[in-house]
């Protein structure tokens, strides 16, 4: 069996107590290290008697040393702690690990007979002794946790293969990606997923990537449309208007639609292509749409075109259709206007890649009456912010995703799948206080 090169550090069952251990005989040692110099002398020289040795160390002299041990190795504890917190951590980690195993009993035992002091006299006392245990590999590296599993085909192929859930919650740590090798597992997690968190200067569009956080992009280029879900106060209207300004900041034309006419209508102060009027904004549905469509045409026309490249190929700019509110716009629609609507949506969102023209559509809850038809998913890349239902999470990820959703009192924080479908903690880019979205986009259109 050939595991990935740097595979880590084992678990084995006596890492069930490695952080005890480490803490114990690593304070115990750094201990000794200071308070034998001061009795080096007398433990070399003396005869090993009581009297002496107490009449040395029950003194002024030995508590004095035993103090002075005691606080340089309170020092020594808490610059290890201030300065390879992490290190700690990853003990903490292997520990739980080699716990889990133990606990769910993923192992495997047979009893043996204990041999008696003499020989040729049988004994009856019998212990169980492992003899399989589960190889696993735990590795560190740049905020990332590597886990690997051996897949042998046995009993507990089934957990092993689906640890998923205990990982994240246990660790408390976000998955990233899975990855199925030649006869082993591979789990790969984030380590304190708020410190990628970066602010709204570092949103950078460019090459058909727009970074979100230190190490998560939105390549609209490669897995184009974005779903936005979450509730009052989650965070989505500033995440929203963070995207707007940011895509600004590129040769990208947008459109945005508020049928609500609440925060992102007021841009229509300083930027043109904002709407909140009905019957304005199914003609800008409709406008996007044909603009779409006349583009695909142009582009089989223009010179240096290649087949299964992109506008970008072609020097093209990219269109967004950003649109708040999506399902309350939705109800306020007849009928046949709601059909209307929903054709041209679902054809943006199955051609609008190759030709540029991308779908940013946000809404309280994406329901299934107006997002059918698999349009919902064509939307590669989804965010859910704030408070949700398990009925919200369901119809935002699928309802068969094996996911655990934990509430954090954070405004902007969620959860995303970036289209690979591995759903992760999300954090929207920090707006400092004071930030004037309405300033900051009217520069960037003047």
């Amino acid at each position: 069996m050939k595991f990935y090169k740097k595979r880590g550090k084992r678990i084995r069952p006596s890492d069930a107590s490695l952080f005890f251990q480490f803490i114990f005989f690593g304070l115990f040692g750094v201990w000794l290290v200071f308070f034998i110099p001061f009795h080096i002398k007398f433990l070399l020289s003396t005869t090993w008697e009581v009297d002496p040795f107490q009449t040395h160390f029950i003194s002024t002299y030995g508590f004095s040393s035993l103090i002075i041990s005691l606080l340089l190795m309170a020092i020594c504890a808490f610059v290890y702690y201030r300065y390879r917190y992490n290190h700690l951590k990853q003990l903490m980690h292997r520990q739980k690990l080699a716990k889990m195993i133990l606990d769910n009993q993923w192992y495997e035992t047979k009893q043996v007979i204990n041999e008696g002091f003499f020989k040729d006299i049988p004994s009856s006392k019998a212990k169980e002794k492992m003899t399989h245990f589960p190889k696993m590999y735990y590795r560190y590296e740049k905020g990332m946790i590597h886990i690997q599993v051996e897949i042998t085909l046995g009993k507990y192929q089934e957990p092993l293969l689906n640890l998923e859930k205990k990982l994240e919650s246990g660790l408390y740590c976000e998955l990233v990606t899975k990855e199925l090798h030649d006869s082993y597992v591979e789990y790969v997690l984030f380590y304190d997923m708020i410190s990628n968190r970066i602010s709204i200067d570092e949103v950078i569009a460019q090459n058909g990537r727009l970074k979100l956080m230190k190490s998560m992009d939105w390549e609209y280029n490669q897995l184009p449309h974005m779903l936005i879900a979450g509730g009052t106060g989650g965070g989505k209207t500033y995440f929203i208007l963070t995207l707007i300004e940011a895509l600004l900041k590129t040769n990208a034309k947008l459109y945005i639609l508020d049928p609500k006419n609440a925060d992102l209508a007021d841009l229509t102060t300083v930027m043109p292509g904002v709407y909140y009027k009905k019957e304005d904004m199914m003609a800008c549905i409709n406008q996007f749409y044909e603009d779409m469509m006349a583009r695909s045409e142009e582009m089989k026309q223009m010179q240096g075109y290649k087949t299964g490249e992109n506008y970008a190929y072609l020097g093209l700019p990219p269109h967004f259709l950003v649109f708040d509110e999506y399902v309350a716009f939705m109800e306020m629609l007849a009928s046949k206007e709601s059909t209307a609507v929903l054709t041209k949506l679902k054809q943006i969102v199955m051609l609008g890649r190759q030709a540029g023209f991308f779908l940013i559509l946000a809404c309280q809850r994406p329901d299934a009456k107006y997002l059918g038809d698999g349009i919902r998913d064509q939307f590669n890349f989804r965010v859910a912010l704030g408070r949700m239902s398990e009925l919200g999470y369901g119809m935002m990820f699928g309802s068969d995703v094996q996911k655990q959703f934990f509430l954090k009192q954070i405004k902007g924080r969620g959860y995303v799948d970036k289209g690979d479908g591995v759903i992760s903690e999300f954090y929207t880019p920090l707006v400092p206080k004071g930030h004037d979205f309405l300033k900051e986009i009217g520069k960037l259109v003047s």
